[in-house]
Parts: structure tokens; C-alpha cells; sequence
């Protein structure tokens, strides 16, 4: 029986109507059905990743209750991957499940304000006691650090081997002793992002992702994982930023130039161009890990975004100038197309940095993807202790 069918069969036995959401969605990670293509027992049937997108039709026709895919971004497409791939049996069971019906959201511990881009560089410090390792440092940009329950985290545990040597991947419990969330202001006036000080918080070593000073690979996985939930999406043809703006010239004829209509339809091939090559690259996700094609999605994405938006402005003239949704809210879902234009101007500032930067995915792309000489980097064979702060 394909997995369509098999959705099909569990709505048989399983009505939602009236369903307590998250009992529905605990039946039907154990029916395999949430992500089709792990393993069984663990939400999955082990099949092909590309049947998934028929199963979650087949859910949404019903009106079954989802998981808000969007609240739990980073849980679904950074830490499930990450945890599936390194974890042990136990602590995939104890954490995919509820990841995936959302009873518990993750966020992700990584940037700090002395590393920049060079994540390798990271100063937080994780120290060995007994069966707990001890945690101290600041992590910065975090988003729903002020909603989540667990947060995937990479600290420093060998400070006397080179950078990317020395580092080891834990899973945080944010409700822990020790552990201050902070909000950071936006320019949108959200505090849509965090930064988070850690002051002798301890993790159990059974909260330990991989062996000791094998974060760096970990986080690879992570990463990879990232860049493609970020720009590698599915959207229907017009999805996104573009239709909204697409939609605005075919009803406000008065708004139009050549010049603009130059810019539109450059600007619409580009992201349809984006979209297909978004399919692509899920397509091959279909046959294994993710690879350095999600960077160059998550690169464009940004560009687009933002050359997008500012042509949106560029057609309201004035009206576009007015940014009336300022607020001090704390949102948990970023939501491009259902908010103004100059809400959609201001944020996609935040593309080129949030995910990776786009000047080190650039460095990505023309290294393992075009086959460039690498650059450069003194630092590579220095322990991180020496190094300059």
C-alpha cells in the first residue's frame, strides 16, 4: 500500500474532527506518517522522501490538524535531521516525537557576538564534570530561544587543538539553571531574535550529540539541513514575495513604467527560475544528505528577497514608505507575504545574514561547488588557545 493510501486508511480510524490536535498528530507520527522517509518507530515507513509531499495532502484535504510547520522550523528542519543522523536509539526517541507534533520547540544555539560568520571560532566553553559537562558563554541571534524547550548547541570542550577540532555538539535543556534569554530588537521593532547567556549551565554527557570534539562534522549536518529549509522550500508558481508583487501590478495598472516592468520580469524569472531549482535540489535530498546546493538555494533566496521587496516599494511610491506595523511583539513565525510592504522591506535585511551569511555561502559555492582554489587561512593548523581574541 503506497503511504497516500495508508494516510488515507488512518483518517478511516482516526477522524479529526473534533480530535484533540496533538493526540492526533502523537497517532500519526506512530502510523509513520510524518516524515515517510525515516526509519520506523521513529515518526517514518522508510521509504523515498518524495512521497511525503501526497501523504501531507492527503492530511490537509481532511482538515487534519497540522504541527505549525512554521513555529517549529528549526526543530523539523535542523535538529530532526541532525539527531536522526548522529544520535543514539535513545535519544531519538526521546526527542523526535515531540519535536514533531510540536509539544516541544527547539532553537538553535550556535552564533556568538566574538565569532562572527566563523562559527569554528566559537569562545563558549563546555568543561567536563563527573557525568554533567559544565556551560558558559553567549550565543546571539537565536530565534524562538523565548518559546523553546531544547536548543541544539555547539561549545568549545578542547581550547588546546585547532578551532575545528576542539568542539563537541549538545543538546540544551533551555529551561535549565543558568540559562537568560535576552530579546534583540529588529529593525521590523520585533524581538524576533534572542541572545542567550549561558552561566554555569550543566548537560548531562547523555545530552551529548556524537563523540567528544566531533561537533564541527555534526554541525555540518545542521547547517546543510539549515540552508535548505531556508531556501530550498516548496512554493507554488508565484509563491512568495513575488506573487504579492506580481498580484500588485495586475490590479494597480496606474503604478506601471517600462523601466518597472523591465525590473518585474527579470525579477520573475529569477524566482521562478529559483522555485524549479528548489524542486532540483529536493529531488536529490530524495537520495541522501543534503549537500552544498542548499547554500547556493539559501543565497539566492536572500537576493531575491530583498531585490523583491524593494521593487514593491519602488511601485507604491510613497504609500510604500510606511511602515505601520511597528510593534514590540516577540513573533514566533515569520510571515513574508501576510504583512505590509515595508514590513517585507525591512526584514528580508535579515536574509543575508540569518542561515549563514551570504559572503560565506559565496565561499561555499566557488569551493565545492565550482571547484575554486580555497582561501587562504592562517589559522587553520593553530590551536584555537593561541589564536588572537
Amino acid at each position: 500500500m503506497n503511504p497516500a493510501e495508508l494516510a488515507r486508511d488512518f483518517l478511516r480510524s482516526h477522524d479529526p474532527a473534533g480530535a484533540d490536535p496533538v493526540e492526533f498528530l502523537r497517532a500519526r507520527f506512530d502510523a509513520g506518517l510524518a516524515w515517510v522517509q525515516f526509519p520506523p518507530g521513529l515518526g517514518g515507513l522508510g521509504l523515498p522522501r518524495a512521497l511525503q509531499p501526497a501523504v501531507d495532502q492527503v492530511f490537509a484535504d481532511a482538515g487534519a490538524p497540522d504541527n505549525n510547520p512554521r513555529r517549529i522550523g528549526i526543530g523539523l528542519g535542523m535538529a530532526a535531521p541532525t539527531i536522526l543522523r548522529h544520535g543514539t536509539d535513545e535519544q531519538r526517541k526521546r526527542w523526535l516525537r515531540p519535536l514533531w507534533t510540536g509539544e516541544e520547540v527547539w532553537c538553535q544555539l550556535f552564533s556568538e557576538p566574538g565569532a562572527g560568520s566563523d562559527l569554528a571560532g566559537l569562545a563558549t566553553r563546555a568543561v567536563r564534570d563527573g557525568d554533567d559537562w559544565v556551560v558558559s558563554g553567549q550565543k546571539v541571534w537565536t530565534s524562538m530561544a523565548h518559546e523553546a524547550r531544547w536548543a541544539i548547541l555547539v561549545a568549545r570542550t578542547d581550547p588546546s587543538v585547532p578551532k575545528h577540532q576542539g568542539i563537541t555538539y549538545f543538546i540544551l535543556d533551555m529551561t535549565a539553571p543558568g540559562v537568560d534569554v535576552r530579546p534583540l530588537r529588529q529593525i521590523t521593532g520585533e524581538a524576533e531574535f534572542n541572545e542567550v547567556f549561558l552561566t554555569d549551565v550543566r548537560i548531562p554527557d547523555a545530552h551529548r550529540l556524537g563523540e567528544v570534539g566531533e561537533g564541527w562534522l555534526i554541525a555540518q549536518t545542521t547547517l546543510m539541513n539549515e540552508r535548505v529549509a531556508i531556501g530550498g522550500a516548496a512554493v507554488p508558481r508565484e509563491g512568495g514575495v513575488i506573487g504579492v508583487v506580481a498580484d500588485l501590478w495586475r490590479k494597480h495598472p496606474e503604478l506601471r513604467s517600462p523601466g518597472l516592468h523591465d525590473a518585474l520580469m527579470r525579477l520573475w524569472v529569477d524566482a521562478e527560475a529559483a522555485r524549479l531549482t528548489g524542486v532540483r535540489l529536493r529531488q536529490q535530498l530524495a537520495a541522501g544528505q543534503p549537500g552544498p546546493e542548499g547554500s547556493a538555494a539559501k543565497l539566492l533566496f536572500a537576493r531575491l528577497n530583498q531585490e523583491i521587496s524593494a521593487l514593491e516599494l519602488e511601485l507604491l511610491d510613497e504609500e510604500g514608505l510606511r511602515h505601520d506595523e511597528w510593534t514590540m511583539r516577540r513573533p514566533t513565525v515569520v510571515d513574508f507575504a501576510g504583512r505590509t510592504a515595508g514590513y517585507r522591506y525591512l526584514r528580508a535585511k535579515g536574509n543575508s545574514i540569518e542561515g549563514g551569511t551570504s559572503e560565506i555561502l559565496r565561499n561555499i559555492v566557488a569551493e565545492r561547488v565550482l571547484g575554486l582554489p580555497q582561501e587562504q587561512r592562517a589559522d587553520k593548523d593553530v590551536a584555537w588557545k593561541d589564536l588572537p581574541k
